[in-house]
């Protein structure tokens, strides 16, 4: 070989040497540390001599040179890669075999030694650790401990007997970072298949300590706490104590499902988690805490006394909305069916569960796809012996109002053979009967039912004809009287929820009752904020037709009038804070407060309670409540009822007669000039005892309501002032007041749209009063558009509207100015 190729293979070998010196000490490219594991002197027999290390598996080759059987196994392996025959790495001369021959004497030599360094080197880091040393002399120790327990598992062994796991441990408290992190490290390895170093490490309160750093700010902590506890979980007898320090399974829980922490320790908690599984307490943990698959598996495939566990632990665990139908989509036919044919225990188990996940709209859906309404209404109904406990029925009751309350099309789902459904005739006239015949509990989760049902307009006709059938409306009124408050909430909110399709019926019922309408009143007048109730009974009230005088005469007498204005006033002061049902209220209010403009024609007490109240200008205010169209149409309303008393009200000047000498003096018959008299009414009117829209400028916020885009809104405000119009007050008046409030326009244009036909009818009277006058009738001639539309109303309209349009026509010069055009009616 020449000089160069020897310098070449000198090249390679010592390149090599460094690889494998450094892959054999773990890195640790001086002696020193090698140096310092051991304390009889290092023979240099005992060295390989490629990795410099002492030798565990020593052999010789055909030379008689002596190496580490890996070492010089790899040796071999490079030389073939590279194409050259083998060679001893020490003379470089070629071999012809590579044959290994083990050397017995010397390993049991070096095993011997080693041994004695050992015990030597544990008896010292026992000494170190437990007298409080310095961190560099507890941290070499740690290291030595670390290095001897990933050699062998004897040397697992000997560190137990040594009693070392303890002192390891306590230094998990210790001050110093790297004194805790080096022991997390060194447990983890100790730890690692050995069980009786688990048990050694987990005792006291040393799992409480690791937990503990799960949470902690360092990661390098927390990785190798959650490494270790890894290692614990896998002795089965330590799982339900990790599984019993309090947040140990929610930190795992945690990390595990994190998106930001490390991926190896991401997957570490996942696999501690799947390991604390074994123990049935953990998994409740786990599935209070969100990992509920743990659970489920148990629950769908663990044995009869297991599943029925889970099915109970099911029911007393909160699930948010997203598990609720995780669960019902995984379980809920399993549960359902257990429900169905299980053992009054299981039964009782399974409705529990049942309970939480149907009270959650999707998940109830998902329930009912899976069967649940059949067996619910069958336990409802039992009797005899077969009925369920009345506690269960409750359950029922409950599942069955929350499966209600998700909207579902319950006319399509069958109960039974006979293909009746939960609104036919007679599984109401059952639901009346049952409702009437249990507890408070049931009664108030039937009446869910019944409040559910009638919530949807495609059901609650059916529940309406059925309730008129069965004659049950008295019965479910009295409810209204109930000294549990869930129950009266229900029973107003059902009847308020029928009312629109029985208003009269129950207009009868509270008039003629006793306490009922005392009791809605008092739940109206309660100062707690504003509640559901409030909010359905002042809703309830507000439905009852207005033209029922006897009902209103009722509620005067229950003084809910005086009520309803103090709750308004206080919420437009803000002295009541609004919240979810605040509009509800107010609208419901304003509603009840509005009977009383219809009852005021010959009722003094009436007309004096309005300007008690000054009700006029109330709802001159709530027409400028822009987002509220009940409220500024109810307001609208109850202005024009107002106005049309304002004729009546209004006080007109007397003037005095004549007398016989001012026939001979005329200069003395000259009539005094008044002031201050109202142009419409032609008296003395003011918005709180005339309730003249005029004076109270309200004519300006009812044209204002002309361009909304409620056509129901628009119909009341127009309605009111037409009331300007009106015979026996000064149209021509009328008119000018319409006009300075830039009022004729957009009651044109109401016209000249056309968007329905009451704002048509109520448009074309106005525009042919309006047209009364010549200058705007001159004005408006040459307007195509309103010509056309009052043909088109002409054409098409009511009798009435046709006259009227007729009229007005004739007001343009649209029509010939002669009569028998139209005939009178019946004439």
């Amino acid at each position: 070989m020449s000089r160069q190729g020897h310098r070449i293979v000198r090249q390679i070998i010592e390149r090599f040497l460094e690889e494998m010196a450094e892959s054999w000490d773990g890195g640790h490219s001086d002696d020193s540390f090698r140096d310092s594991l051991y304390t009889e002197p290092i023979y240099e027999a005992f060295l390989c001599p490629l990795t410099r290390q002492v030798m565990r598996d020593p052999v010789s080759i055909e030379n008689g040179q002596t190496f580490e059987r890996d070492a010089i196994e790899k040796w071999f392996k490079e030389c073939r890669d590279s194409g050259r025959r083998p060679t001893c790495p020490l003379t470089q001369k070629e071999l012809k075999s590579t044959d290994l021959n083990p050397s017995i004497a010397l390993r049991n030599t070096i095993e011997e030694w080693t041994k004695r360094n050992e015990a030597v080197q544990l008896d010292k880091a026992c000494r170190t650790l437990s007298l409080g040393n310095s961190e560099i002399d507890v941290l070499q120790s740690l290291n030595y401990i670390t290095h001897i327990c990933q050699k062998s598992r004897y040397n697992k062994h000997a560190v137990h007997n040594a009693e070392l796991v303890p002192m390891i441990s306590s230094m998990l408290k210790s001050s110093n970072r790297k004194v805790r992190l080096k022991a997390l490290e060194t447990l983890c390895i100790i730890a690692e298949g050995d069980d009786d170093n688990k048990e050694v490490i987990a005792a006291g309160d040393n799992i409480r300590t690791i937990v503990k750093f799960l949470s902690h700010e360092h990661s390098q902590e927390r990785e190798e706490a959650v490494s270790l506890l890894y290692e614990l979980s896998k002795s089965e007898s330590l799982c339900e104590k990790i599984g019993g320090v309090s947040g140990a399974i929610l930190i795992l829980v945690g990390m595990a499902s994190s998106k930001s922490a490390n991926i190896l320790t991401v997957e570490r908690a996942d696999k501690t988690l799947e390991n604390l599984e074994k123990c049935e307490n953990n998994v409740r943990q786990m599935a209070e805490n969100g990992r509920l698959q743990p659970l489920l598996t148990l629950l769908l495939k663990g044995s009869p006394e297991t599943r029925l566990s889970m099915v109970s632990y099911l029911g007393d665990l909160v699930l948010s909305n997203d598990v609720k139908v995780f669960v019902a989509q995984t379980a809920g036919s399993v549960l359902v069916d257990v429900m169905k044919s299980g053992s009054n225990l299981a039964r009782e188990a399974a409705l529990k569960s049942l309970n939480q996940i149907s009270s959650y709209e999707t998940s109830a859906k998902i329930l009912i796809h899976a069967g649940i309404l059949p067996p619910l209404v069958k336990y409802l109904f039992t009797v005899g012996v077969n009925q369920l406990p009345m506690r269960m029925k409750e359950v029922s009751a409950t599942i069955l109002a929350n499966v209600v309350s998700s909207g579902a099309n319950f006319e399509s789902i069958p109960l039974d053979q006979d293909r009746r459904t939960l609104v036919s005739e007679d599984i109401v006239h059952n639901l009346l009967h049952l409702i009437n015949n249990t507890g408070p509990a049931i009664e108030c989760k039937l009446l869910q039912v019944l409040v559910g049902l009638t919530s949807s307009a495609t059901t609650v006709v059916n529940i309406v004809a059925a309730i008129k059938s069965s004659g049950a409306t008295i019965s479910l009124i009295q409810f209204v009287e109930a000294p549990q408050k869930d129950v009266r909430m229900a029973s107003i909110k059902l009847l308020q929820n029928i009312s629109p399709y029985m208003c009269q019926e129950l207009a009868d019922a509270l008039r003629s009752t006793g306490g009922q309408l005392s009791s809605l009143i008092n739940v109206i007048a309660e100062d707690n904020g504003i509640s559901e109730e409030q909010a359905a009974a002042i809703g309830l009230l507000a439905d009852l037709p207005e033209s029922d005088t006897g009902l209103t005469r009722r509620l005067l007498e229950e003084g809910a009038f005086k009520i309803a204005f103090s709750k308004v006033i206080s919420i437009r002061q803000g002295i009541t804070r609004g919240g979810r049902f605040v509009t509800r209220f107010l609208e419901g209010l304003v509603r009840v407060l509005s009977r009383l403009t219809y009852i005021l024609e010959g009722e003094p007490e009436v007309i004096a309670l309005a300007r008690e109240y000054s009700l006029a200008s109330l709802f001159t205010d709530l027409l400028q409540m822009n987002e509220l169209d009940k409220v500024q149409r109810v307001s609208a309303l109850s202005l024009q009822n107002l106005s049309k008393q304002s004729k009546h009200l209004t006080q007109v000047p007397v003037v005095p007669e004549p007398r016989f000498f001012c026939s001979i003096f005329p200069c003395l018959g000259k009539q005094p000039v008044i002031t201050g008299l109202c142009r419409v009414h032609r008296g003395f009117c003011s918005i709180k005892h005339s309730f003249c829209l005029l004076e109270g400028k309200a004519v300006e916020k009812l044209v204002a309501c002309l361009d909304h885009t409620n056509e129901k809104v628009v119909e009341a405000a127009l309605a009111a002032l037409c009331t300007l119009l009106d015979d026996d007050v000064d149209i021509d008046q009328g008119v000018s007041v319409l006009d300075e409030a830039d009022g004729i326009k957009p009651i044109l244009d109401i016209l000249r749209d056309n968007r329905t036909e009451i704002l048509r009818q109520k448009a074309v009277w106005a525009v042919e009063r309006i047209l009364r006058n010549d200058d705007i009738a001159n004005e408006i001639a040459g307007d195509q558009n309103v010509g056309t539309a009052l043909v088109e109303a002409f054409r098409h309209g009511d009798y009435r509207t046709r006259q009227i349009a007729e009229r007005a026509l004739k007001h343009v010069d649209k029509l010939p100015n002669f009569s028998g055009i139209f005939t009178k009616k019946g004439g």
